[in-house]
């Protein structure tokens, strides 16, 4: 196997290991927040936050982490991707220790959106510094060992909330996430060098300030649907108007501009712009899908949050099975004859989701879990064939867009899915709310843990089971909707993907004489020799 020509093969792998620390407290929190959120509803042991704030909660995280990644690509590029890393690993802590004592569900909103800027400027640096440190086949093996990090911390996650949720307060989740950081950095400190291009680029402020400006408003405008049940309202349709003409102009910048951060024109490339089409509606569909599950868990089915932890666990196993398999299909067949069939079992195993009641088996519930993350983890090759065909030079701001657009999938998906949950559970229940007092029937209609609470305090059993009722006739209905979403997403694919198969197109490597990579040190790498694909593992965190 082909090592880097400028450090150690030890210190290779001891950077892979710092890059996996750096990005564990991402993956640990995603999934510790999803067991959380029942907690939160909670006015004695949590903060009484209502659905909408919840959904803020969650969408605040994602939408700052969308809306800022393709800037923290860019600016990795320009001022050093350890800087970066090590910039968004103090913010990510800072930010977890505010979100542990926020006193209030706006505090741990505004917490949540500051940890989506840590997030937005570790996971552009931590891709980038792997691809200078690997070269050639190598790289595949260290793409697929670091895929595991969002594995371990999928599993570790949730059952890590169920153990301090059982144990102490609310808040305890995120200060997990302290101890990590401070061992991050140290590594940071003293193994990864400062990669970056050789030439530094102007910023960009224009194309930064519009495609940032742009995602927020569209976003924004999404999820408010989601809250007000409206999409004629002119605080919905209008940010999603401005977001649309403000995107629109930042293509039309970049287009004209010298030096543009990214150029939008790959975009129009069938399997750079496709591509990443088809895994944005996948992540549209897993976000969906994942903020029903953990209202149909703890809320329909009443888990405590470490029996919730312990059953989300085949998800995760499922993932870290199915990224090196599917990587190695991929090498003995196609890609697209390995991850079209995946996306199609993914769909369906959303549709299936139609198929979950009140009296499920658990084992059904396991199997169900395993199987999408199985189909997911395999989808993840396609990574590969988007990641090459970008130039190396471009590695921060070129990672950080395929990052941003499957961001930019969750943050619809919870808005979209939410909406559609809102929908038809006001529908269901509202056959239930002849014996409800008028004082409290806009609680009840306003979600399932509302009517939960509410049949507790006016001592009405027949309510809380009509709630649970409608929230699964409300979560059948989203199931078909998400379903269908990533069905879209296999159309995309197979259009995408084209013919191709097993020479997918090769991971470039840096061309040495043009593009050096500035250290620490300042000392450039020798001439490469291995220009095989090295993209073909499976980046499972993305």
């Amino acid at each position: 196997m082909t090592a880097s020509p400028t450090l150690p093969k030890s210190r290779q792998w001891l950077i892979l290991a710092v890059l996996m620390f750096s990005q564990l407290v991402i993956w640990v929190d995603n999934t510790i927040l999803s067991v959380t959120l029942e907690t939160l509803t909670d006015p004695v042991n949590g903060l009484g936050a209502s659905p909408a704030e919840l959904q803020w909660a969650t969408g605040a995280y994602t939408l700052v982490f969308a809306t800022f990644m393709f800037t923290a690509g860019a600016l990795g590029d320009s001022f050093g991707h350890r800087t970066v890393l090590a910039t968004g690993v103090v913010i990510f802590g800072g930010a977890s220790i505010w979100a542990a004592f926020a006193g209030d569900p706006s505090q741990l909103i505004a917490a949540r959106a500051v940890m989506g800027i840590g997030a937005a400027l570790i996971m552009p640096a931590n891709f980038a510094i792997l691809l200078w440190t690997f070269t050639g086949p190598v790289r595949v093996t260290a793409i697929s060992i670091s895929a595991t990090a969002a594995g371990v911390g999928m599993a570790a996650g949730p059952v890590l909330a169920g153990i301090l949720l059982g144990h102490f307060w609310w808040g305890s989740v995120f200060l997990v996430n302290v101890p990590v950081v401070v061992l991050a950095l140290i590594g940071i400190a003293m193994l990864v060098p400062n990669f970056r291009s050789p030439t530094v680029r102007p910023l960009d402020p224009a194309g930064m300030l519009l495609s940032i400006s742009g995602l927020a408003a569209l976003a924004y405008g999404l999820i408010r649907a989601g809250q007000v049940i409206d999409w004629g309202r002119p605080d919905v349709w209008a940010p999603i108007a401005v977001g649309l003409v403000l995107l629109t102009a930042f293509v039309l910048v970049e287009l004209r501009i010298k030096e543009r951060s990214f150029d939008p024109r790959l975009l129009a490339q069938r399997v750079f712009g496709g591509g990443n089409a088809a895994m944005a509606l996948v992540f549209f569909s897993v976000a969906a899908i994942t903020f029903y599950n953990a209202f149909y868990l703890q809320g329909a089915l009443g888990f405590s949050p470490l029996k919730a932890g312990l059953a989300n666990i085949p998800t995760a196993v499922g993932a870290i099975v199915g990224a090196p398999l599917g990587a190695g299909l991929v090498r003995r067949w196609s890609l697209r004859a390995v991850a079209v069939p995946a996306l199609i079992v993914v769909a369906l195993s959303m549709g299936a989701f139609g198929l979950l009641g009140l009296q499920t088996p658990l084992i059904w519930i396991e199997i169900l879990l395993f199987v999408q993350g199985l189909s997911v983890g395999m989808m993840m090759p396609v990574t590969g064939a988007l990641i090459s065909t970008l130039p190396m030079e471009r590695a921060g701001a070129g990672s950080a867009v395929i990052h941003t657009a499957r961001q930019t999938g969750s943050v619809i998906g919870i808005a979209v899915g939410g909406t559609i949950m809102s929908i038809a559970y006001r529908r269901a229940i509202e056959p239930a709310l002849s014996d409800v007092p008028e004082a409290v029937q806009e609680r009840v209609r306003v979600s399932a843990e509302q009517a939960r609470h509410v049949a507790a305090e006016i001592h009405q059993s027949t309510l809380a089971q009509a709630a649970d009722h409608a929230f699964i006739h409300a979560m059948h209905v989203g199931a078909v909707w998400i379903m269908l979403a990533a069905l879209l997403g296999v159309a995309v694919l197979v259009f995408a993907l084209g013919r191709v198969g097993k020479s997918t197109v090769s991971a470039p490597e840096p061309d040495r004489g043009r593009v050096g990579i500035r250290s620490a040190t300042g000392a450039a790498p020798r001439s490469g020799t291995d220009n095989q694909s090295a993209y073909e593992g499976a980046d499972l965190g993305s």
